[in-house]
């Protein structure tokens, strides 16, 4: 895992959007288009702002979600809600290249088993994301894997519905098809989260974070969280 500190969370943010777009412009060179998966939050929407004023061939792009809560369409406590207006909004992206997590029906189940069927239909079988985007949770958890759901044990299927956190069910990304992207980006920002940075750049086998691959990983994060955690330096930006 590659740590790359910014002097605050904007920087990170539109270091961020930096990266999402030079492995963009290089995946669409190599083979034609790029898939990434997005996160919710924040910070996020930052840099998703960022990104639309990054060169993409967005004529190549599909995005599909990370994870989603269980909410009607449009609600606030949706990740798709956020994401229409930071990045959906902002760039020239066709319906058809826009993959929400069908949250909505009534059978979550068969609508995760749904949205297993469409990535393997845009990525292959089993499906290859070339980008996934991560956030971390104080608890340690990232997607919607969170400590102590049985979601976290599941290794025969790329989409599952978790149990209630925070008051929602949830649908998300499961391991398998996260350990198999080419690249992580993980976006993680704010002295709340320096304690668990350092977790996770720990590997600690206790956090669901950690269980995320770390070889093609890296972290943008600031000074607030990654001066806690250790010492780090990198373009001139020192903790010290």
């Amino acid at each position: 895992m590659k740590i790359h500190l910014e002097a605050d969370a904007v920087g990170a943010a539109r270091a961020g959007a930096r990266f999402i777009a030079s492995i963009a412009r290089a995946t669409v060179a190599a083979r034609g288009r790029f898939i990434m998966a997005v996160s919710g939050g924040h910070d996020p929407r930052r840099m998703f702002r960022f990104l639309a004023d990054e060169e993409v061939s967005w004529e190549a792009v599909h995005v599909v979600q990370v994870d989603e809560r269980v909410a009607p369409e449009g609600d606030m406590e949706r990740n798709s809600t956020h994401l229409r207006e930071s990045l959906f909004s902002r760039v020239p992206l066709l319906p058809e290249q826009i993959h929400v997590m069908p949250v909505e029906e009534s059978d979550l189940e068969a609508a995760a088993g749904k949205y297993s069927q469409l990535l393997r239909q845009i990525a292959g079988s089993p499906p290859v994301l070339d980008l996934v985007h991560l956030g971390l949770g104080p608890d340690g958890h990232t997607a919607s894997l969170v400590p102590g759901d049985p979601v976290l044990e599941i290794n025969d299927r790329d989409v599952a519905v978790s149990e209630v956190y925070q008051g929602r069910l949830r649908m998300t990304l499961t391991y398998p098809i996260l350990n198999r992207a080419r690249h992580v980006l993980w976006l993680v920002t704010g002295s709340e989260k320096a304690g668990i940075l350092g977790r996770l750049r720990d590997s600690d086998a206790s956090i669901p974070a950690s269980r995320v691959m770390q070889n093609v990983a890296i972290v943008m994060t600031d000074l607030a969280a990654a001066c806690v955690t250790g010492p780090e330096e990198t373009k001139g930006v020192s903790c010290a």
